[in-house]
């Protein structure tokens, strides 16, 4: 059965909530995702926080954007990871964005974007691609052992502005959106 641009296979449940969402192409990505991180890089599931909303505004405009999954060992975000089909290199700047403005005060230092069987890790602080490939994620030990390296303090109040911009030019989602796309709602906590 389609749904708009999706194909929809039926239901299937979230591997890191248990919630039941919709069964598409990009959803099984998502948790191929979700799954690698626990199987092969070693992170808890209680470590990833799916479908984080936050607030985004832009002049007049508000909004959210949804990050796919925030990677936060010890409780602290330390890594998002976000998702897209097609071409990796689209998806970095407003995953650079969303890095800088998800948590209040601090920037996120990893960026991970990827569309299932790729993906770059970006060093958010400078905006570079830092590594290729899956399997160049750094594991749970390794990002947990780098957390005193980081250096990505929050970002200036005008930079924090162009950034909230730039995430709502590129997917800014308005707070009357009525969309029932799972990816698009808030995960259950």
């Amino acid at each position: 059965m389609g749904s708009g641009h999706h194909y929809v296979y039926g239901r299937l449940q979230d591997f890191v909530t248990g919630e039941w969402l919709t069964d598409t192409d990009d959803e099984r990505l998502r948790q191929k995702l979700a799954r690698f991180l626990v199987d092969q890089k070693g992170y808890l599931i209680a470590d990833l926080r799916v479908r984080v909303h936050h607030d985004v505004s832009c002049g007049d405009l508000e909004g959210y954007s949804v990050t796919d999954l925030a990677v936060a060992p010890a409780g602290k975000v330390l890594m998002i990871v976000r998702y897209g089909p097609g071409s990796l290199v689209t998806r970095e700047r407003p995953a650079l964005a969303a890095a800088r403005t998800l948590e209040p005060g601090f920037c996120v230092p990893l960026a991970v974007v990827s569309n299932g069987n790729e993906a770059e890790v970006l060093d958010v602080r400078t905006g570079n691609v830092i590594d290729y490939g899956l399997e160049n994620i750094p594991d749970r030990k390794a990002l947990l052992e780098r957390t005193d390296s980081f250096d990505c303090s929050s970002v200036s109040a005008r930079q924090l502005e162009a950034e909230k911009r730039i995430l709502m030019a590129y997917d800014g989602i308005e707070h009357s959106c009525t969309c029932t796309e799972d990816w698009c709602r808030p995960a259950k906590t």
